[in-house]
């Protein structure tokens, strides 16, 4: 059907609807233009932080394990049979305290017998020394004895010759005497005023007195004749008798060395004794408290001081011993110069996650330990509160306090990206478009990192980029 122009102008249909379609593509480019411009601030508050100034409180962290300060296994000195067992595992225990006793009975019977041997050697030095001493005194009266005599005899000659001698010079006054008598009666027996029988009588005194004053001459020459060897033998038995008395004391004194040593030694066994029997009670050398049993009355233990970690195991070994609690962390090698000595350290263990305890660093060891190509420090942690509740090998996470960093510009650690080697942000642009910036930081604390150089307070950056754009590098 053809229709003529001039129905075609009285019919309004076309121009209504194509007034209809223009109003409604019009409609549809305003709506998209709003819409775009009120979506732009809504995607960079969705992508983007703003910089801020904070206080940052300088943290490392680390993973550790409470360990004892001092741990070791008790053993026995000598293997034996422990007959009582006197603690168990959790026994808190000071030092000397008796832990276990082994089988000592036989070195009890040693002890006696060591005992006894001393007093036998010790009575045999008494009697040895009182038989020296009462030797000694015997020669020492000899001695006496012959000195006297030699004393004796030095008096007695001498008085003797002078005896002899007053005696010579009485008889030769005597002889004298009788001579000048005899002379003197010759005449008057010429006279014969005496008869020859007086005469006589005078003449036997005369040689009478000849006679004496040989007999003490004799005398003389005997005493004189005597002297010498009595004195030189009197000497000669003084020098014999003090060469056996000191030949007796050299005898008596290496006898007496000899009873010494073997007291001394003697001592020597009975103290080994005594040591051995002591030590078949087992003591604790330190106050601490039993953290594992490995052995039971009865057991055989032996002199060594190997045992497993677990309560199972069996072992030569009697007790382990722990004393004091610390915490050992590791610490990365990259962290380990904000580390120091006294530096407070707050403690978090798995097993009690809502509480946080305090402790100071005590140590940090001089040599790394590498562990699946990890380089770290074994650092020292003193408990300054919990140790009512920590207990050996438990697992802590330990939080080293550093310095405070105030009014710093900070950025959030994820919004930290690389390009062509730099480090830099992705800021807003003109057109709020995504755009690197370089940056320098500092120290990272969490999620948080210091901005030295290249943003300032206020400045956006991105957090997240939308889909449609392409990360850096």
């Amino acid at each position: 059907m053809t229709v003529s122009n001039l129905e075609k102008q009285h019919n309004p249909l076309p121009w209504i609807f194509g007034i209809m379609g223009g109003g409604i593509i019009i409609v549809a480019i305003a709506s998209y233009v709003m819409m775009n411009r009120s979506n732009t601030p809504t995607v960079i508050d969705q992508y983007t932080v703003p910089i801020t100034q904070q206080t940052l409180n300088l943290e490392i962290r680390a993973s550790g394990t409470v360990e004892p300060i001092q741990s070791v296994n008790i053993s026995p000195k000598n293997a034996g049979k422990i007959v009582k067992l006197l603690v168990d595992q959790g026994a808190i225990v000071k030092q000397g305290q008796p832990i276990a006793v082994m089988d000592n009975q036989e070195l009890y019977v040693q002890g006696i017998q060591a005992e006894a041997r001393l007093r036998e050697s010790q009575s045999g030095l008494q009697e040895s020394n009182i038989k020296l001493q009462g030797d000694i005194q015997i020669y020492t009266a000899q001695i006496n004895q012959a000195l006297a005599r030699l004393e004796e005899s030095k008096r007695r000659i001498p008085s003797q010759i002078e005896q002899v001698q007053a005696q010579l010079r009485e008889a030769e006054s005597r002889l004298k005497l009788a001579e000048v008598q005899l002379k003197r009666n010759e005449n008057l027996l010429k006279e014969g005023v005496i008869s020859q029988n007086q005469f006589d009588e005078l003449g036997n005194v005369y040689v009478v007195a000849q006679a004496n004053i040989q007999q003490l001459l004799r005398r003389m020459e005997e005493i004189q004749t005597t002297e010498d060897p009595e004195i030189k033998r009197l000497e000669a038995a003084i020098a014999e008798i003090k060469i056996a008395m000191e030949e007796r004391q050299l005898s008596g004194k290496a006898e007496m060395e000899r009873l010494k040593a073997n007291i001394q030694a003697t001592q020597a066994n009975l103290e080994i004794a005594k040591i051995k029997y002591e030590e078949s009670y087992i003591t604790a050398p330190f106050d601490g408290i039993v953290t594992q049993r490995f052995a039971t009355e009865g057991a055989f233990v032996t002199p060594t001081t190997s045992a497993s970690a677990t309560a199972s195991a069996t072992s030569s070994s009697i007790v382990a011993l722990a004393r004091g609690l610390e915490i050992v962390a590791k610490v990365p090698e990259i962290d380990l110069n904000q580390i120091k000595l006294g530096q407070p350290v707050q403690i978090i263990a798995d097993a009690y996650p809502e509480q946080v305890f305090e402790g100071v660093v005590k140590s940090i060891a001089p040599e790394a330990i590498v562990e699946q190509n990890v380089t770290s420090f074994e650092v020292k942690i003193a408990i300054l509160t919990g140790q009512e509740k920590l207990l050996s090998k438990m697992n802590v996470e330990v939080n080293f306090l550093g310095d405070r960093l105030t009014n710093v510009v900070v950025v959030p650690t994820v919004a930290i990206v690389t390009e062509e080697g730099k480090t830099g942000v992705m800021i807003p642009d003109e057109n709020n478009e995504p755009k690197f910036q370089p940056i320098s930081i500092g120290t990272s604390v969490d999620d948080k990192t210091e901005v030295l150089s290249g943003l300032q307070p206020g400045d956006r950056v991105f957090i997240d980029l939308p889909r449609n754009k392409k990360s850096p590098k």
